[in-house]
């Protein structure tokens, strides 16, 4: 090799080795943010509140831009908001639903679990009701998953042999799920709110949220959207906090809790 193509090979290459350190060590892609209602100025400097279509918003006398609502004069702006917006669509399809009150609605009920099922002996055929087939069948080993004196944890496998009391185990854990996404959905501190909205002003009991029908085109993201992200906007917007992570423990509960009220409901995506 002359010394040419000595000098061509080691810059190549040094642009070789800085490229793939490059594509190492850059971050992931962050996802794109979320449009948000750009809200009309108060010239008396009052507090303005908009609702999740992204047009309608009203001025709140008397509160001035940065004070927080109480519940009960959330309760009476949000009303107002949602007779605003019936008014400019009276052809809309919207649920009827009795609207918030000034308590906290009563959080779905969990079941106690029963007691600890009788477990098998370790590598024994089970017998009896003590467990349920599964689809890959009881010899998977679940049998000899050791005797558990905790309450809450399941004694079976997934899909395996598994117990009445893991499937209520399985049921509980859901339901604890649902009831704090209850809580958050309706305390306008745990959603970070700065203006004292909480989500069920607008959607009494998860009304007019609709899940069954994600992933759908939303326009006020203008995007295909999953329902985590209609509920980002509406932290962002009407409550006026800042958006949730994917896997933060209240995103998760609030969308266990609204895809809860619609069960039952088929399954119907991109329908508006």
């Amino acid at each position: 090799m002359n010394l040419r193509m000595k000098l061509l090979v080691v810059p190549c290459a040094a642009l070789s080795f800085a490229g793939g350190v490059a594509l190492a060590t850059s971050p992931e892609a962050k996802p794109e943010p979320l449009p948000r209602h750009v809200l009309p100025a108060s010239k008396d400097g009052n507090l303005v509140l908009g609702l999740c279509d992204g047009e309608t918003s009203m001025e709140v006398p008397g509160v001035k831009d940065g004070q927080k609502l109480t519940r009960a004069q959330a309760i009476t702006a949000t009303a107002q908001l949602m007779d605003d917006w019936r008014k400019k669509n009276p052809d809309a399809n919207w649920d009827d639903v009795p609207g918030p009150v000034l308590a906290q609605a009563t959080a779905p009920a969990a079941k106690k679990s029963p007691p600890l099922a009788p477990q098998p002996n370790p590598g024994a055929k089970p017998s009896g009701n003590d467990v349920r087939q599964g689809g890959v069948g009881a010899q998977t080993g679940a049998s000899a998953v050791p005797q558990q004196q905790k309450v809450n944890l399941q004694t079976g496998h997934t899909y395996g042999a598994y117990s009445e009391r893991d499937e209520q185990v399985w049921a509980d854990s859901v339901q604890a799920a649902v009831k704090e996404g209850h809580r958050v959905f309706h305390d306008a501190e745990a959603l970070g709110g700065t203006v004292g909205v909480s989500c069920d002003m607008c959607h009494p009991d998860g009304a007019n949220t609709h899940p069954e029908t994600y992933p759908k085109y939303q326009v006020q993201l203008g995007r295909v959207a999953l329902l985590r992200d209609m509920i980002n906007w509406c932290i962002e917007n009407p409550v006026r906090g800042k958006p949730l992570a994917d896997g933060d423990p209240k995103m998760r509960a609030m969308e266990a809790y609204i895809y809860a009220q619609r069960k039952g409901v088929k399954l119907e995506y991109g329908k508006h």
